[in-house]
């Protein structure tokens, strides 16, 4: 078996080196990848985080988060990928918005490369703000070098056996354009039905990974108990019979008892 750590980063410095190639003409620097499990982000690119001990050079830094790996395929990984090479690109060749902010010039540059801004992942998302994400352009440069780099047998070797969420259900294609007058529905093909992130690829489950459950695990051990006499709230553990007698609250320096009869709290999620 090939040493775990060389593969794994191995093959995410030959998918850089490949659209580096395809997409960026071979302009952008060399980083240094890593794997984080941030949350609820599949990866991020940060400005010259790492400096060398001996030469003192910069570095950019790429991170991939692996808890994702086992529920995306490997084409929506590596759309990822092009995406935080979006940001190293626009770092060193462009000007980044304020902190955080996704701006005009990134968004032209995603659609170059083949990747369609999105604040929600779907056609007819903001194009630019704060949370972006986005989806794979169908037949564009990203969706061509992509299958350029599958076609060499390339992969992702390992996988987090615990991914952060459960696989997304298949998206449909979007509904076919509307037909021209008079034309024929024989004479549309499949380029007629626009797909969006994760349209159409075959997520192969691996084996020995564990998904999380489909109800989340509530590991506070404590529910939230409600009256819907006075909407008063107490917090408990399962199973308790609680009973409100009404509760107290202020008006400016004044104090307001707010009574009843005893009513059973009932349980919320």
């Amino acid at each position: 078996m090939h040493a775990p750590t060389h593969e794994a980063y191995a093959e995410l410095q030959t998918a850089f080196d490949h659209f580096n190639k395809a997409l960026f003409s071979g302009v952008l620097e060399l980083p240094l990848f890593t794997l984080q499990r941030e949350r609820r982000t599949y990866g991020y690119c940060s400005r010259q985080r790492f400096v060398s001990r001996s030469s003192g050079a910069l570095v950019d830094e790429i991170a991939m988060n692996p808890a994702y790996f086992a529920v995306r395929s490997i084409r929506e990984t590596l759309s990822t990928l092009a995406h935080e090479m979006v940001h190293q690109w626009q770092f060193h060749h462009g000007k980044p918005g304020r902190r955080g902010y996704h701006n005009t010039e990134w968004g032209a540059k995603m659609e170059a490369v083949g990747l369609m801004p999105s604040n929600t992942g779907k056609p007819g998302g903001k194009k630019t703000g704060e949370q972006m994400t986005h989806y794979i352009i169908d037949g564009g440069l990203f969706d061509q070098a992509c299958q350029a780099l599958l076609t060499e047998e390339f992969t992702l070797s390992w996988l987090d056996r615990y991914p952060a969420e459960r696989p997304a259900p298949p998206r449909l294609p979007l509904p076919r354009k509307p037909l021209e007058p008079g034309a024929d529905p024989e004479d549309l093909d499949d380029d007629d039905a626009q797909g969006i992130e994760g349209g159409g690829d075959d997520l192969v489950m691996v084996p020995g990974v564990v998904l999380p459950p489909l109800e989340p695990v509530n590991k506070s051990n404590r529910v939230k108990y409600y009256c819907d006499e006075c909407k008063a709230q107490a917090w408990g553990k399962p199973g308790l019979h609680l009973f409100c007698g009404g509760r107290t609250q202020t008006r400016g320096e004044e104090l307001i008892a707010l009574t009843h009869g005893p009513v059973a709290m009932r349980p919320i999620d």
